[in-house]
């Protein structure tokens, strides 16, 4: 068996940073790999998928947002405990604390993932103080992965690591689940899909008011978060004919029921709905957050608009509505070509198995 792997996260919830955690653990075991999930918090999501697959999971029963030397001790002894030769972190909190752990004990190799633009919250979007602290501590990684080439840039920009020691891995996408529906859908109404947690970065209310201005506009929002009830009266307000679904397990399935998928955020990394989107044959619309430029390429990239600008996303909504559905079938075969070929889960973990041997 190889390894043992050890995967630090910040948090098991439902998100996309997250999924790509328990998505390359399990292909790891899969792969032969002895593989330990850690999360900082407690483990709120994914429970059955990581016991299927017989993944070892532990937290470190930290407090959300707080420091907590006793689960820098947790860590340590978990890391004295596994010996793991690879040290794999996720999300900023979790980079932190994988590479101040290696003070602690010398694990081989120490690799952080950088997942977003700017892992921050609304109340703290100025993130100069996180890239110091990445900064600071950037010699006690081997090396910091980025998602996408923007996440990648900025934090190169900001000084918040070296270029040298600066990869690029993007995330990947289970295409055996996510795959295009061999029964054209027949509907008189052009239905929407949107996905994704409820809250600022995701940027709801421009979406909302994007499609006040399409008569007769269908939109299902699957996801859930602290801005539910603000949206639904906004929806209201605006008179969509939106669905908010609640957080759900059947993605794929909400997929093939829709004509398009919609993204509205102002901040991403390389958003996964995007890849499922595209691995699932569906068109989409979407604002240039974070790598989305890198996934909708070619004739998709006409459906790339401005962040925060209701009237361009409007525009490009109405423009794939108005497209035949030949047409339509036609970009979901390009984008679905597209992801086969760059992120699909067995290349992205071979690129990732590759780093982890590298000496």
């Amino acid at each position: 068996m190889k390894g043992p792997v050890m995967l630090l996260t910040t948090s098991l919830a439902r998100g996309g940073a997250e999924t790509q955690v328990v998505l390359l653990a399990v292909a790891l075991r899969e792969r032969g790999w002895a593989v330990h999930v850690v999360s900082l918090v407690e483990q709120n999501a994914f429970e059955a998928e990581l016991a299927a697959a017989e993944v070892k999971v532990h937290t470190l029963d930290m407090a959300p947002g707080r420091a907590d030397l006793r689960g820098v001790a947790r860590l340590a002894v978990l890391l004295r405990r596994v010996r793991p030769a690879v040290l794999h972190c996720h999300l900023f909190h979790a980079n932190l604390m994988g590479r101040l752990a290696r003070l602690a004990f010398p694990v081989p190799r120490v690799i952080s993932t950088l997942h977003s633009m700017a892992e921050s919250s609304r109340s703290s979007a100025d993130v100069r103080w996180r890239d110091r602290l990445y900064r600071v501590t950037d010699s006690l990684a081997d090396c910091t992965v980025a998602v996408c080439e923007a996440v990648a840039g900025r934090h190169a920009e900001a000084g918040a690591v070296r270029r040298s020691r600066l990869r690029v891995i993007p995330n990947g996408v289970d295409t055996r689940k996510f795959r295009p529906n061999p029964d054209r859908r027949a509907a008189s109404e052009f239905v929407w899909l949107a996905a994704g947690r409820l809250m600022w970065k995701k940027d709801y209310p421009t979406m909302l008011r994007a499609a006040a201005m399409l008569p007769g506009c269908t939109l299902r929002i699957a996801g859930a978060g602290p801005l539910e009830d603000e949206l639904r009266a906004l929806a209201g307000q605006q008179g969509v004919k939106a669905s908010f679904l609640g957080a759900r397990e059947d993605l794929p399935t909400l997929m093939k029921a829709a004509d398009g998928l919609v993204l509205s955020s102002v901040v991403e990394g390389l958003p996964m709905v995007l890849l499922e989107a595209a691995a699932s044959g569906l068109p989409s619309v979407a604002t240039a957050a974070g790598g989305a430029g890198e996934i909708l390429t070619g004739a998709q990239a006409a459906f790339l608009v401005p962040c925060g600008d209701a009237g361009a996303l409007a525009g490009a909504m109405a423009r794939l509505a108005a497209l035949s559905a030949e047409a339509r079938l036609e970009l979901g075969r390009a984008a679905r070509a597209g992801v086969l070929a760059r992120f699909d889960l067995p290349v992205v973990v071979s690129r990732w198995e590759e780093l982890y041997g590298e000496d």
